[in-house]
């Protein structure tokens, strides 16, 4: 595998392989963790998720799809609520502290600055991007967002970013090209995961162009 999708052992197709028969387990609580606590900003969400599409699909999770998705989904929400309640509960005093190699204050200014951008649209969009999707559950619940309103939100992007990539690493993965390239795949899985991102980006710029005309 290439240096570009990290160490070999961040790799999504060395995590599945080593967790084996608990592969399922394992992605589900690796999900959680990248989702809900702050010590999983650096695991691989988007392309585990393609792998185990892909995986699904070759027969080497010995699952069905639908509970597959079903399964990470949930923990995906469930994560997310979690980082909401330690948020809520115990933010600040994670946030103030001195910076250390875990909780970078550049980490904290970006995920704070893309929440204000976005509003309640980021707790979608911020599935898709590493590192923000972690921390934005917390600053949400530091930042004492309607909870009705997180959640909600937060549903939909769990749907969305969980099972949707799944399904797409299951659909692809039965194309022999894709099975034969996974490596390329996921580099470009992880480049799709920013385009929701770019495309806010471009529209921003747009409206005060528009306003002023």
């Amino acid at each position: 595998m290439t240096l570009a999708l990290g160490p070999e052992w961040l790799q999504p197709d060395t995590i599945i392989s080593w967790l084996g028969p608990w592969a399922l387990v394992g992605l589900a609580l690796i999900i959680f963790a990248e989702c809900g606590l702050l010590l999983g900003f650096f695991l691989p969400g988007d392309s585990l998720l393609f792998t185990a599409g892909l995986f699904v699909a070759q027969g080497a999770i010995d699952t069905p799809l639908w509970l597959v998705c079903a399964i990470l989904v949930a923990a995906a929400v469930i994560g997310n609520a979690t980082g909401y309640w330690v948020g809520y509960k115990a933010g600040p005093a994670i946030f103030d502290k001195p910076q250390s190699r875990l909780f970078k204050p550049e980490h904290v200014a970006k995920t704070q600055g893309f929440f204000d951008k976005y509003g309640n649209r980021a707790i979608v969009l911020a599935r898709f991007v590493p590192i923000v999707r972690t921390f934005i559950t917390v600053m949400a619940g530091v930042g004492r967002m309607d909870a009705r309103r997180y959640f909600t939100y937060s549903v939909i992007g769990g749907v969305v970013w969980a099972a949707g990539v799944t399904v797409l690493g299951f659909w692809l993965g039965q194309f022999a090209f894709v099975r034969a390239n996974i490596e390329l795949m996921l580099i470009l899985i992880v480049a799709i995961s920013v385009l929701p991102i770019v495309v806010e980006v471009v529209r921003a710029r747009r409206k005060p162009r528009r306003q002023a005309a």
